[in-house]
């Protein structure tokens, strides 16, 4: 199942499930008891908004050797974590807003797993039980500010800097999907999540070790190899097999 969240008339916002003539709405969320109504939204009618909206949205680095290489850094002997604000997350076309006081912001293509219900401690082994489906992602960031300040909470957490959509796939193997990320239709990053120094369900119960998880908040995996910037007036695509497409226009902020 594919399940949206789409903006309706007079600003209401609900979830969907993906049919193939249009968007099922839904009463209530998929996190607690949903059911279907008679309102169906023609794809073509449909403002599609991030998918969910996290209590926080917990990153991972370095974890594709590909992209520790690029960044001159070692893999780490355990995920490295980050946190993105909430306020980071927008939904699919929306556009991705360059700050002022970044100069090189960069792409990151990456699979981004939704937690389904409150999870604490888990065992790797259990991770699955707790996991709603995936999604994909763009974990924006700005690299100058990233090497200025030594740590990556400002240069991670701008407005806009977390991309999500177009949907949550709930039926699908996280363990060898294959990822990219084009830039005006040229592709920058492409690898599989086979590739992950981590797996989703060690990622997973690590990060439950530290935080408690509700239902709604975003892992992201990691991305592969080959980040570089994006310039107002772009168009990045990040894609991820059997999920969609996450397409955001690139705009100068001030």
């Amino acid at each position: 199942m594919k399940i949206v969240r789409v903006r309706l008339a007079g600003d209401e916002i609900a979830y969907g499930a993906v049919e193939p003539e249009g968007i099922r709405v839904h009463r209530g969320s998929p996190f607690v008891a949903w059911e279907p109504t008679e309102t169906l939204v023609p794809f073509e009618r449909a403002h599609l908004l991030a998918p969910v909206f996290p209590t926080k949205v917990i990153g991972v680095g370095r974890n594709y050797a590909g992209h520790a290489a690029e960044r001159r850094v070692e893999i780490p002997a355990e995920p490295v974590l980050f946190l993105k604000p909430a306020t980071a997350v927008i939904g699919p076309e929306a556009p991705i807003v360059l700050p002022p006081e970044a100069e090189e912001v960069h792409h990151e293509a990456e699979l981004a797993v939704v937690v389904g219900r409150v999870a604490h401690r888990v065992a790797p082994e259990d991770a699955g039980g707790f996991i709603l489906g995936y999604t994909a992602a763009n974990d924006v960031s700005a690299r100058d500010l990233q090497k200025q300040d030594g740590q990556w909470a400002r240069a991670k957490g701008f407005d806009t800097f977390c991309p999500l959509g177009p949907a949550i796939e709930t039926e699908v193997d996280p363990g060898d999907l294959s990822i990219s990320c084009s830039v005006n239709g040229e592709i920058r990053q492409q690898a599989g999540t086979a590739d992950m120094v981590f797996g989703v369900a060690e990622l997973f119960a690590f990060a439950s070790r530290v935080m408690t998880l509700l239902p709604g908040d975003v892992i992201l995996t990691g991305t592969p190899a080959g980040t570089s910037a994006l310039h107002p007036g772009d168009r990045v695509e990040v894609t991820i097999e059997r999920i969609g497409a996450l397409r955001n226009p690139v705009v100068a902020g001030r």
